[in-house]
Parts: C-alpha cells; structure tokens; sequence
C-alpha cells in the first residue's frame, strides 16, 4: 500500500502547488496593477494586496519543498506489527473510541490521503502526536491524547 500513497501524495501535492501558484501569480498581478493604487490616505488596497501576494508566495515555496522531498523519497520502509513506531510507519490507533489512521512522513502534514477506503492523515515530526507516536509499539496507549496503538506497518 506504501508506494500506492507516496504516489497519492506526489499527485496532491504537484496539484495543490499548481493551484497555489497560480493563486499566488494573480495576487501578485493585482498587488502591482496600476488600478490598485491607492485613491487615498485610507485606501489600503494595494498594501493589502501585496501583503496576500507575499504571503502565497511564502506557501508556494513551502509547498514546493514538500513536492521536492516527496520526489526524491524513493519508498517508505515497511514495519512489522511488532516493530516500533518510527518515520515512514503507517499507523492505527484508536483516538477517542475511533479508529485513525496516520503515517509518519518528512512532509505534507495534516495532509489527508485516501487509499483502500482508509483516510490517512499526514502526520511531522513538527507535529505533537508524531513526536508521542515514536517508538510505540502495537497494544501501547497514552492518556493526552486518550489513544492506544492497533496497529503498525
């Protein structure tokens, strides 16, 4: 199932980077339109517009780093349902009573990919839950959150 959500998530990425880019091109256009000058002491448009052009491009940059690395990730290794938690794992835990399904990646996170009618959350090492997942094994639960782990792969 690993190289089927790698390539899920190149294909989301390269989409959400292509729909950004274009969003940030138009912001751009409009913060250094001459129509957009400001008309008066309180006539913010054309600040506000920049401010919205520098803040996609930031994104677009982010966003493109992310493609990058998803690019150059060959495969994600492949766990044992005894193995520790660990980057690249692909884990289910019971969150709240419910089943959840997370896999630990370089990038991306919050990023939601479905594959075989399960809905995987992207998860970061930026993230709190991926720092308390690492080296957890299958049976262990922790109390904030209120999880257990089901399973790792």
């Amino acid at each position: 199932m690993k190289p089927a959500l790698l390539e899920k998530i190149r294909i989301g990425l390269r989409v959400r980077l292509d729909r950004l880019a274009k969003a940030a091109f138009d912001a751009h256009a409009a913060a250094t339109d001459p129509g957009s000058k400001a008309e008066g002491k309180y006539d913010t448009r054309s600040l506000e517009a920049s401010y919205l052009a520098a803040g996609q491009a930031r994104q677009v940059d982010e966003l493109a780093a992310s493609v990058r690395i998803f690019e150059t990730l060959a495969c994600l290794p492949e766990f044992a349902m005894e193995d520790s938690i660990d980057a690249g794992a692909l884990v289910e835990i019971e969150l709240h009573g419910e089943s959840c399904h997370m896999l630990l990646v370089p990038a991306a996170g919050g990023m939601v990919i479905e594959e075989q009618g399960l809905e995987i959350t992207l998860l970061t090492p930026a993230s709190e839950l991926y720092q308390k997942l690492l080296g957890m094994r299958v049976g262990d639960s922790l109390e904030d959150p209120a999880l257990r782990v089901t399973e790792v792969s």
